[in-house]
């Protein structure tokens, strides 16, 4: 059975916090995902995305503080609106856009974050194996540039 690679870029204040509480209240979810802790949701750029699938993740989950909640102020309105047009770009590159996944995780939805974490590897699993044309995707990013 096909078993997918997740990377998760999560807020350090909240979504990577309730990646901590559902470890430590034991709650089940899906073992494939690979955490990066970072400052801000915000701080994820689409070349980190690109990045991710190119080294062979076949899905990409994007979490941060709820919106009004950030501890930047407007860095998750930022996120909502680069990832939004990023992902009708990944469909010009010939990846499903539902490979990547934003979510709102506060630091006391360690249940929420187990869910979403089951359900999006789910997802990925239907999906299958991303079978990435590295090369059209290479000339479509310099392209770009």
């Amino acid at each position: 059975m096909f078993e997918p690679q997740i990377m998760c870029f999560l807020c350090k204040w909240c979504t990577s916090s309730a990646a901590d509480a559902a470890g430590t209240s034991r709650l089940r979810h899906a073992p494939n995902t690979i955490n990066m802790r970072v400052m801000c949701s915000s701080r994820v750029d689409p070349q980190h995305i690109i990045y991710a699938f190119k080294e062979g993740a076949d899905g990409v989950f994007l979490g941060g503080c709820h919106p009004g909640d950030c501890h930047y102020v407007e860095g998750n309105y930022k996120t909502l609106r680069r990832i939004t047009l990023f992902k009708i770009m990944l469909r010009d590159l010939g990846i499903d856009p539902k490979r990547l996944r934003l979510e709102w995780i506060s630091a006391a939805e360690g249940k929420k974050y187990a869910e979403t974490m089951n359900e999006f590897t789910e997802q990925i699993r239907a999906l299958g194996p991303l079978h990435l044309n590295e090369k059209a995707l290479v000339q479509e990013v310099i392209k770009d540039e």
